[in-house]
């Protein structure tokens, strides 16, 4: 199974979720399969005016995973993963990484046809 992005609060997979893709804290990147990571920070993107998501996007895109999970996508960030083959699972909140790693292993995420939120920078 390909690595998954999931932006998280602190570097663990007992972190919460964090819900804020864009300005999310850094991205735990897992193979669901061993459940080992490594952790991308994403400290950059947070003190950004505008265009944090399309930053957190690059940076998730470096790691080279191909799926996200995470609670709310703006239609920048939504872009930016979808132009480089990234799929989105979002309305993650108030769960643990490892969790929505479950989650997404049973089928039970909700995968992104479109961004649930609004851009900051629109």
């Amino acid at each position: 199974m390909e690595k998954i992005a999931v932006s998280c609060e602190e570097p663990s997979l007992d972190s919460l979720v964090d819900p804020r893709f864009g300005r999310a804290a850094g991205f735990l990147i897992v193979d669901p399969d061993t459940l080992e990571f490594s952790y991308v920070d994403n400290g950059s993107s947070q003190a950004m005016s505008r265009g944090a998501g399309i930053q957190a996007a690059e940076n998730v895109f470096r790691s080279g995973a191909k799926v996200v999970l995470t609670g709310y996508v703006g239609p920048k960030a939504f872009q930016s993963l979808s132009a480089a083959g990234i799929e989105i699972g979002q309305n993650l909140e108030n769960i643990t990484v490892r969790q929505a790693i479950e989650k997404f292993k049973a089928g039970e995420v909700d995968m992104a046809t479109a961004p649930n939120r609004m851009g900051h920078g629109a």
